[in-house]
């Protein structure tokens, strides 16, 4: 199955997301957007795992989620990744937490080198995808201007998922396999 270890909302802050998401659809010629049961933080992108796998995957989660304490977030403006003739990911930043996700990140990297993860290459930003491929009908800072930043309310992270990811009927579908409670109770 294809896997990711990521941070799940609950649906009162994927609908904030959602009426969010709605400001820029008007200034869109095309793009794919993300279903509101679809937002979350990836944390590391796996690719395809068996199921012997994934059971070696849950008891280094368990290990530490054990060991990593709650932590809020707090949402700031939008911006987004390029390609070359579109927009490729356009997402919502995060202002509190960053170092709580980049300590996450990097925990969660290195516990599952031993398991055969490569470490990732590319820069960790943590960030909630809400449209991908975009091309808008003029210029970003028009739109940026016009939208505004994000009204969307602090929220307390209290676990981390496992998520399968499975393509059904061409939508992309996001189901949560385990999630694992931050308990910070093996702290010096």
């Amino acid at each position: 199955m294809r896997a990711f270890i990521g941070i799940d909302f609950n649906q009162a802050v994927k609908n904030e997301f959602y009426t969010f998401q709605k400001r820029f659809k008007k200034y869109a010629q095309k793009g794919r957007w993300k279903h509101i049961d679809n937002f979350h933080i990836t944390l590391k992108f796996l690719d395809e795992i068996s199921v012997l796998k994934a059971e070696q995957i849950d008891n280094v989660l368990k290990e530490l989620c054990h060991n990593t304490e709650p932590f809020n977030l707090s949402f700031r403006d939008f911006g987004f990744f390029a390609s070359r003739n579109s927009i490729k990911t356009l997402w919502i930043g995060i202002s509190e937490g960053i170092q709580q996700l980049v300590s996450l990140h990097k925990e969660i990297d290195k516990s599952l080198i031993p398991l055969g993860f490569p470490k990732e290459k590319r820069k960790f930003v943590p960030h909630i995808t809400i449209a991908q491929d975009l091309v808008f009908k003029c210029d970003f800072s028009i739109i940026k201007e016009a939208i505004g930043t994000p009204n969307i309310e602090t929220i307390h992270v209290d676990s981390l998922s496992l998520f399968k990811s499975e393509q059904v009927e061409n939508k992309r579908i996001y189901t949560k396999i385990s999630e694992y409670k931050l308990l910070g109770t093996n702290k010096p």
